[in-house]
């Protein structure tokens, strides 16, 4: 059994990691999408929020940074009514302040795909010994955005949840090496190998 075989246990699962995780994503939009997922993420299991993703997306818009961004009091209490959401108010209003967040990125660096993919000049990474089941729960790279995304005002997102950011977007390409999607970004994706992935910034 490959390591993606090992976390795709239902059919949702399996359909989000043959169509989407991995995938190199430069639409902000699906970046920020992405990004909310692993702040509602945090001390749940991964295939809860498969399970509520369209709830999700019901909540916040389809998670449209600008409308989130001018949520208010009342969205909150909606959001926390909604039948079947995770009822964090403290995720919520992250999510919130994130949007808000991420609005300042894109003003600073025209997209927040320009700022992502500027850590990796625009390639898939490639780590040695990942494809073979030596991963990580972070590293050098994800400890450095999520440093700098805490600066600018994110929350909720440590080194840990930034790897696995990285990993879903295609910043790093992290599917065995058994698996046949590995092969297929590794040839139609501009990739980089590293040898190490402890990096200093």
């Amino acid at each position: 059994m490959s390591y993606c075989d090992g976390w795709c246990t239902t059919q949702a699962d399996q359909k989000y990691h043959d169509t989407e995780w991995g995938f190199p994503v430069h639409n902000d939009r699906k970046l920020f999408e992405f990004l909310m997922l692993e702040v509602l993420q945090c001390g749940l299991s991964w295939q809860l929020v498969i399970k509520k993703r369209a709830i999700f997306r019901t909540c916040f818009d389809k998670f449209d940074y600008t409308k989130i961004a001018a949520y208010g009091a009342q969205d909150i209490q909606r959001i926390l009514n909604t039948p079947g959401m995770i009822r964090s108010e403290r995720k919520i209003k992250a999510i919130i302040q994130n949007a808000r967040a991420f609005l300042r990125v894109r003003k600073d660096f025209g997209s927040f795909s320009k700022f992502l993919w500027s850590y990796s000049e625009g390639k898939s990474i490639i780590y040695a010994g990942h494809a073979r089941g030596a991963v990580p729960t972070a590293n050098g790279l994800s400890t450095q955005i999520s440093r700098e995304l805490k600066a600018r005002g994110f929350t909720f997102l440590g080194p840990v949840t930034i790897y696995s950011y990285l990993q879903s977007c295609g910043v790093i390409n992290d599917h065995d090496f058994t698996c046949p999607l590995f092969k297929k970004i590794s040839q139609q994706y501009s990739c980089i190998t590293k040898k190490r992935d402890q990096e200093v910034f």
